[in-house]
């Protein structure tokens, strides 16, 4: 994936003009296409660089594997249950959504469904329109006093959590993620989950849909809530079993329950959606102008950002990507696939285990994105179609390749300000290290030769090792360039060890034959970095 070479993006659903206004200021061409067909998905997203969406339009593995040069998704919205992140991952496609678009919407809409739980107000309001008069069967509760349960304690749970504790709600929460400190701060005391069943007059649910979230209000839950409870979901379908949470209405133990989400959109078993003390709406928690128009702006910028190189927000997969734009780690990145490749080139394999060393306080936490742009480098040229730092990791384990990473805060001088990074084969004797000088990546050492002067590792180079006391290979190779037109940028050697030199020649462009140095050379290769 060549970042910042996005031209083309497709939006396949609906969205706030903004978007495209955005992104076409910021010299993207856009086709708008909401709607489509999967069918006219696959036709359309073959040539498409980006491809942005809301929750309607399926991104699939098949729909991945059509787009032939699609670089990043980008989801308007929070959840990305519609996007095949994994499958995105393996073929190095970015997935970006934009976390805080519709936090407000969303915590808004679950206020407001709290509210019509405690005063019964869409059923109430339903009698009316049927002509009736009910002022004794819509006997509410005021909400004052009472417990609420947030489980899920980001941005949204968050802002449910304040915004009710302003009808003097006490609320409790759990969250995996979340330390009891800060949810303190926002007036949340956190208990385990075992705690908050008994204790809950009503629950809410702002967690992602995982494995462990799923059916997370189930039968053994409801058995240990206290009877009445009131159960609010808009977050994501299937946090709460639709099938427990229908009985434990019909029996009494839930008192009623508000859903703006369904296992199925939309859902083809009604007895949930009939039942008297169930408040539902389709799929509306993002579905403000406001949020809308925030999800469309800020996804568009998120895009734009990302074709003009100026930083990548929202990141789904690949977080070690982000780092690829700040102006103080390209350098390293372009270092640590650098060294990859050499260490791959020397070492003649990709396989095996491979030891990713940062010396130095600067890259104390630079191995979380190094670690992948050295595996980039190892599987670049393999057998694997493209690798990025998106599914470098995963191609890496795929291959046989393990990559483990260690750190020191101490690096050796002159490299102790700027850090050093060393990557190293096990079992073998081949390891290169190399540093940032100004935003240079070069090279210090390779298999146990340090270099007199840092050569630098960018465009075409040539490495060679030779026998230091027959030193024909540099006329040799000087001659060559003179017959190909190939002109010499720079020369770099090592000091002697076991009687060879390693040397490092940048070059105008490659060399189609390395015929005439192999005969005056221990081992000669060619690599474009």
């Amino acid at each position: 994936m060549a970042l910042g070479k996005l031209q083309k993006v497709l939006i396949s659903d609906s969205l706030d003009p903004c978007c495209r206004e955005i992104l076409q200021a910021g010299g993207l061409r856009v086709q708008e296409k909401p709607g489509l067909s999967k069918e006219e998905l696959l036709r359309e997203i073959r040539d498409c660089d980006g491809l942005i969406v809301r929750s309607a339009t399926k991104v699939t593995a098949e729909v991945l594997e059509a787009a032939e040069r699609l670089q990043v998704v980008g989801r308007a919205g929070t959840g990305v249950d519609n996007v095949d992140v994994d499958a995105a991952t393996r073929k190095g496609v970015l997935v970006m959504n934009t976390p805080t678009g519709n936090s407000l919407s969303a915590a808004e809409l679950t206020c407001g469904m709290i509210l019509c739980l405690a005063r019964q107000i869409p059923q109430a309001a339903a009698s009316m329109k049927e002509g009736k008069w009910d002022r004794k069967k819509y006997m509410g509760m005021e909400l004052n006093g009472k417990t609420l349960g947030v489980l899920g304690l980001g941005r949204i749970g968050r802002e449910v959590a304040t915004r009710m504790q302003a009808f003097g709600m006490k609320t409790i929460g759990y969250d995996p993620i979340i330390t009891p400190e800060a949810s303190a701060a926002f007036g949340v005391e956190q208990l385990p989950l075992e705690q908050i069943w008994p204790r809950c007059d009503f629950i809410t649910v702002h967690t992602p849909l995982l494995p462990s979230t799923t059916g997370l209000l189930n039968d053994s839950t409801f058995a240990k809530c206290r009877r009445g409870v009131q159960v609010v979901n808009c977050a994501r379908g299937g946090i709460v079993d639709e099938g427990a949470l229908l009985r434990a209405l019909q029996s009494g133990q839930c008192g009623g329950a508000a859903l703006d989400v369904f296992t199925q959109e939309p859902p083809k078993d009604r007895d949930l959606v009939n039942h008297p003390n169930v408040i539902c709406c389709p799929h509306l928690g993002a579905s403000t102008r406001e949020a809308q128009s925030r999800c469309g702006k800020e996804i568009a910028m998120q895009i734009v950002d990302m074709a003009t190189g100026k930083g990548l927000a929202g990141i789904v997969n690949g977080q070690a990507l982000s780092k690829a734009f700040a102006p103080q780690t390209k350098p390293w990145i372009t270092l640590a696939r650098a060294l990859g490749t050499v260490l791959r080139t020397v070492g003649k394999q990709a396989q095996g285990s491979v030891q990713v060393c940062t010396l130095g306080t600067p890259l104390q936490e630079a191995g979380s994105y190094l670690t992948p742009a050295v595996a980039a480098g190892m599987l670049a040229g393999g057998a694997q179609k493209e690798v990025t730092l998106v599914n470098a990791l995963l191609l890496a384990q795929e291959a046989g390749l393990k990559v483990a990473t260690t750190h020191s805060d101490v690096a050796p001088e002159p490299d102790s300000s700027t850090g050093l990074l060393q990557v190293a084969l096990q079992g073998t004797p081949h390891r290169a290290t190399g540093t940032v000088q100004g935003s240079t990546p070069v090279l210090r050492e390779l298999n146990g030769a340090t270099f007199k002067q840092p050569a630098p590792l960018a465009g075409p180079i040539l490495i060679y090792r030779a026998k230091a006391s027959e030193p024909s290979a540099l006329p040799a190779l000087t001659g060559l360039l003179g017959k190909v037109g190939v002109q010499l940028q720079s020369y770099h050697s090592s000091g002697v060890v076991a009687g060879e030199q390693w040397n490092v020649v940048g070059l105008s462009a490659p060399l189609s034959d390395l015929g005439e140095l192999k005969t005056r050379t221990t081992e000669v290769f060619q690599l474009h970095l």
